[in-house]
């Protein structure tokens, strides 16, 4: 744990997390385009706007999906996790508009969805350097924790999802965080108080999504199992507070629909057809996730070729947090092969999926450390695969590909052999290779791109690129250096502690 409070440590974990959010606030999507991105959207508005999470703009915009309550006011059918945590967004997004020259007045909502969609970004970086820190806790030289957190962050879904406003990325942020307090450190490791940190953080994960709530019991057993008799205080601290936060969610159930099952979600959505129910069958959900060409896991984050073996290594390291790391994201898999929407509707890769690849990747640091060099170069060609994949996925819009029926037939039911690295690579080469302008929602479309469309000034976009791309190669800069310094400290205390050693022998 010393190593983790190392001054240089921290000061690495602040120049990443500073360089991969400028990263991926310059290439993000900067649009709300789905019906769940919008429906939060507009519960994060109405939150800033009403003092309330009721939707009532999805119904004028005839973009409502989700039930009325009570009493007769239209709810979205999501926790209000995601909507509280991105108010800060968009006020600032209303302050910005309110100030910045330049933006027509038919492009403000869209300069609005740009600050907005940047939370995703921030939840994205905040994320992988979550792992480096759980990384530096378990032991791992610096070097080599960064870069496995660079792996994660730019070799998995993690990137494509930085560029859409998406809750994965706030969720895998949230379940990283709790295994980063309950599983690194020493003298803490037994600590009621964070159990109870990590019970909240679990439980705000439920009010971000309510199906995360499967991930609580992987993470009270784990605590349990870690040191037995000594951890039944933090690990039933950690399940009545994370239960707390589950029974307000039933609470909330009731208050707004009369019964404490009762999500809010529509019985039936396109096509008559019952989303939010478990009517696929197991094996086909599997094949999905695990064979699919348009889904699985093993295509869109290659590195879990080695990061799945891993988690045994992790497991001499740290029992509990193997447990977590390796068991969450086989409850996950199996809950949602179930699903009956198990694709996550039109969305890039295995979406439900990404918080669990998150945890999963906690198992390739370990690999990565005492690996062989020709495991090392492994380790490259499946990051160089993975983040090719990410490019591709955000270097056109996903709903570009998928709305032209390639996705879905005519029942609504997702094609297994539908394929969005080809159909996306086949759009990036078209228009990398054309000279006409794309259409407004079409092509390379990227905050910037759709909002010169939109018709807002170029030197308000000129002062926006410059800001992120100014950000990145400053602080990626800074992270350069201080790498380098932190292995020449390293240098000059190892010298040290051998001469110490040399004069112990001596004496």
């Amino acid at each position: 744990m010393i190593a983790a409070r190392d001054p240089s440590r921290r000061r690495i974990a602040i120049l990443l997390f500073l360089s991969l959010d400028f990263l991926f606030m310059l290439t993000s999507g900067g649009r709300v385009r789905t019906l769940d991105e919008v429906s939060v959207d507009f519960q994060s508005e109405s939150l800033v706007t009403r003092g309330s999470t009721a939707v009532p703009q999805a119904v004028a915009a005839n973009f409502f999906y989700g039930k009325f309550d009570r009493n007769g006011q239209p709810r979205a059918p999501y926790g209000d996790g995601q909507a509280i945590l991105v108010a800060p967004w968009h006020v600032a997004a209303r302050m910005l508009r309110a100030v910045v020259p330049g933006i027509p007045s038919k492009s403000k909502d869209l300069f609005i969805d740009v600050i907005v969609t940047s939370s995703s970004a921030t939840f994205s970086a905040l994320a992988a350097t979550l792992a480096f820190w759980i990384f530096c806790g378990l032991g791992i030289d610096i070097k080599t924790a960064t870069l496995g957190a660079l792996m994660l962050a730019l070799g998995t879904p993690l990137f494509a999802y930085s560029a859409w406003f998406f809750s994965e990325p706030l969720g895998a942020a949230l379940l990283l965080g709790a295994a980063l307090t309950l599983f690194t450190g020493v003298g803490e490791q037994r600590s009621v108080a964070l159990a109870a940190l990590a019970g909240v953080l679990l439980g705000v994960t439920v009010w971000v999504r309510p199906a995360h709530i499967i991930a609580v019991p992987m993470f009270f057993l784990a605590v349990l199992l870690r040191d037995r008799e000594k951890s039944i205080r933090p690990a039933t601290t950690l399940a009545v507070v994370a239960g707390l936060f589950g029974g307000a969610y039933l609470l909330r159930n009731q208050i707004y629909f009369g019964n404490p099952m009762d999500f809010g979600y529509p019985p039936v959505a396109e096509g008559g057809k019952h989303l939010n129910s478990f009517e696929t069958p197991l094996a086909t959900g599997l094949y999905g996730f695990l064979f699919s060409p348009g889904k699985s896991i093993f295509l869109f984050a290659p590195l879990l070729v080695l990061a799945i073996p891993g988690i045994f290594k992790l497991a001499k390291r740290n029992i509990g947090l193997a447990i977590v790391a390796g068991g969450a994201p086989l409850i996950y898999l199996l809950f949602f092969a179930r699903y009956t929407q198990w694709e996550g509707g039109y969305c890039v890769g295995p979406r439900y999926l990404v918080p669990a690849i998150a945890l999963l990747c906690l198992g390739l640091v370990p690999v990565l450390a005492d690996a062989t060099p020709p495991i090392r170069r492994l380790a490259l060609v499946l990051f160089a695969a993975g983040m090719f994949v990410q490019v591709v996925s955000i270097g056109t819009s996903f709903m570009e590909d998928q709305t032209t029926g390639k996705y879905y037939d005519a029942q609504w039911n997702y094609r297994m052999d539908y394929s969005s690295i080809k159909g996306q690579t086949a759009l990036l080469l078209h228009y990398l290779s054309s000279s006409k302008p794309a259409q407004m929602n079409f092509g390379h479309d990227r905050w910037f791109v759709f909002l010169a469309k939109g018709g807002v000034s170029r030197g308000v976009l000129a002062a926006g690129i410059a800001f992120q791309l100014g950000g990145l190669i400053f602080f990626g800069w800074r992270l350069r250096k201080a790498l380098v310094e932190s292995g020449d400290s390293g240098s000059v205390h190892a010298s040290g502690d051998t001469r110490r050693g040399e004069s112990r022998r001596a004496s």
